[in-house]
C-alpha cells in the first residue's frame, strides 16, 4: 500500500538524460507524484526528492550520468535520492554505491517507482543475505526477466504528447546494451493507447509523438501491428498531428508508407536509422537489413510523400570501418533523397560483441568523419528547407517567452520563425497560416509572415 499522506507538501526535482522516450517516462513520474501531493521544487530550492532518470548509450553518458547524480545530492543535501534508466540497469551497484543514493531502479521495477518509494521512504529495506543483514538499496532483473510496460503519455514543455507504444529490443545489434537495459520487446494493447491518446486531447494536446525503442515491432506482445496502431491513432477525433519518432528499414512496411500519405494526421516526417551506408560494417554491425533495402524505402517514402522529412541516424567510427567503407557511406548519404543526419561517434560498450571486431578507428580520425557527415547534414537540410521559401504551410507554434521570437514546425517538419512583433499568446498550440520567408541569422528555421 502507498501512504500518500507521507508526500503531501514536499517537493521534487527531476532530471533526464537521453532520449525522448526517458523524458516521456520521468514526465509521468513527475505527474503521479503531483497527484500525490508532491510538487515541482524551484531552481533555487533544495528538493526533498530528487528523480534521475539515466541513459547509458554511450560511454560518454555513462561519466555525465555519474556528473549528474553527484551534482544533484550536492545541490539538495537531505534529499531522497531515486536512480532509475539505463545506467540503472546496467551498472545498479555501481550506482546505488555513489554517496547520497537512496534507491535504485531497473528497467523493471520503474514502473512500481512510487510503490518502492513509498517502502524506503518510510523504513530501510533490509534484505538476508548469506553475510547477515544489509541495506538493499537496488533492485534490478537479468534482461530475460523485464517484463513490465511502464505507460506514458506525457506532454512535453512545449506543444507535443509523447506517446510510449513500446520497449525494448531484440536486435542486439553488436555495438549496443539497449536491450540488456531495457529487456526484450513488448507493449500495451491498441485500444489502452488510444484511450491515452483521447485522454490526451481532454487535456489539450494536439500533436502526438510515438515513442519507444524499435516502435516497428509493435505487436510482438499482442499479436498486432503497427500498422493496426496508426490505423486506430488516425480515428482520434481532435489530434492534429502524429509523428514516428523511429523506425527501423526493415519494419517499415510498404503499406504503411501508403497510409501515411494519404493520412490527414500522421505527417510526412520520417526518422529511420541507417547506422551506416556500407553493407561490409552493416553485416559487422549485425543490422537485418543493407543498404538497397534501405534505399528503396527511402525512394518510396519520396515517391508518395515528395515533401517528407526524413531524418537519418548514422554511427561514425564504428569497430570494422575501415577508411573505403566511410567513403560508401559518404556517398551512398550524398547521393540519397534525406533532410537531416543525426551523427554519433562509436562508443565502446563493455559487454558488447563488437568488442571482438579486430579494427579500430583512431579518435582523431573518427572525429573528422563525424564532422564531414554533419557538413554534409547542414546542406541537405538547408537545401529541403530553401526548397520551400515563398509557399504558404500551417503552423503548430508553440508558447515564447515575451518580447521573443515564436518558433513551430510544418507538418513536415521544417522549423519556422515568428518575429516578436507578430508573435501572439494566442497563437500559442495553434495551428496558423504562415507564409514561408527566407532563412533567420543562423539558418536554423524558416522566418513566417502570417496570412
Amino acid at each position: 500500500m502507498i501512504d500518500s499522506a507521507a508526500f503531501q507538501g514536499k517537493t521534487a526535482k527531476f532530471y533526464t538524460l537521453g532520449c525522448k522516450l526517458n523524458f516521456s517516462e520521468t514526465s509521468t513520474f513527475a505527474r503521479t507524484l503531483y497527484n500525490m501531493g508532491v510538487h515541482e521544487a524551484k531552481k533555487s530550492e533544495v528538493a526533498d526528492i530528487v528523480l534521475i532518470n539515466t541513459c547509458s548509450v554511450t560511454e560518454v553518458a555513462d561519466h555525465k550520468c555519474r556528473q549528474i547524480i553527484n551534482r544533484m545530492v550536492r545541490q539538495n543535501p537531505g534529499a531522497f535520492v531515486i536512480v532509475t534508466g539505463c545506467y540503472a540497469q546496467l551498472e545498479s551497484e555501481t550506482v546505488a554505491n555513489i554517496e547520497g543514493v537512496n534507491l535504485v531502479l531497473g528497467s523493471n521495477e520503474k514502473a512500481n517507482l512510487v510503490q518502492y518509494l513509498s517502502d524506503a521512504w518510510n523504513k530501510v529495506e533490509e534484505v538476508s543475505t548469506a553475510n547477515g543483514e544489509e541495506n538493499k538499496k537496488y533492485h534490478t532483473v537479468k534482461t530475460k526477466d523485464i517484463t513490465t510496460f511502464q505507460a506514458s503519455c506525457s506532454r512535453g514543455n512545449r506543444t507535443r504528447y509523447f506517446l510510449k507504444v513500446q520497449d525494448g529490443c531484440n536486435y542486439f545489434c553488436t555495438y549496443c546494451t539497449i536491450p540488456y537495459a531495457r529487456g526484450f520487446s513488448r507493449n500495451p494493447s491498441i485500444a489502452s493507447l488510444v484511450k491515452q491518446a483521447e485522454e490526451a486531447v481532454a487535456e489539450g494536446g494536439r500533436e502526438i509523438v510515438l515513442t519507444g525503442v524499435n516502435i516497428g515491432d509493435f505487436g510482438r506482445t499482442t499479436s498486432e501491428s503497427f500498422l493496426d496502431l496508426v490505423k486506430a491513432l488516425d480515428k482520434v477525433e481532435g489530434i492534429e498531428r502524429y509523428r514516428i519518432s523511429s523506425l527501423e528499414p526493415d519494419l517499415i512496411d510498404d503499406e504503411l508508407i501508403a497510409y501515411c500519405a494519404t493520412s490527414k494526421h500522421f505527417m510526412p516526417h520520417f526518422h529511420i536509422p541507417l547506422q551506416s551506408g556500407s553493407d561490409e560494417v552493416l553485416k559487422l554491425m549485425h543490422r537485418h537489413y543493407d543498404r538497397a533495402l534501405f534505399a528503396n524505402k527511402i525512394n518510396l517514402i519520396k515517391e508518395y510523400m515528395p515533401n517528407a522529412f526524413i531524418g537519418v541516424d548514422v554511427m561514425v567510427g564504428s569497430r570494422g570501418e575501415k577508411p573505403e567503407y566511410f567513403e560508401d557511406c559518404y556517398n551512398f548519404l550524398d547521393a540519397l533523397p534525406v533532410t537531416q543526419l543525426h551523427v554519433f561517434p562509436y562508443s565502446e560498450r563493455p559487454g558488447t560483441s563488437a568488442l571482438s571486431i579486430p579494427y579500430v578507428v583512431d579518435p582523431r580520425e573518427k572525429k573528422h568523419r563525424a564532422n564531414r557527415l554533419l557538413k554534409l547534414s547542414d546542406q541537405k537540410t538547408q537545401a529541403f528547407y530553401a526548397q520551400h521559401i515563398g509557399q504558404e504551410a500551417d503552423i503548430l507554434f508553440e508558447k515564447a517567452v515575451r518580447g521573443k521570437a515564436m518558433h513551430g514546425f510544418t507538418d513536415n517538419y521544417i522549423r519556422v520563425e515568428l518575429s516578436p512583433a507578430e508573435a501572439k499568446d494566442e497563437y500559442d498550440n495553434k495551428i496558423v497560416r504562415v507564409r514561408l520567408g527566407d532563412f533567420n541569422f543562423d539558418k536554423t528555421a524558416l522566418k513566417a509572415e502570417i496570412i
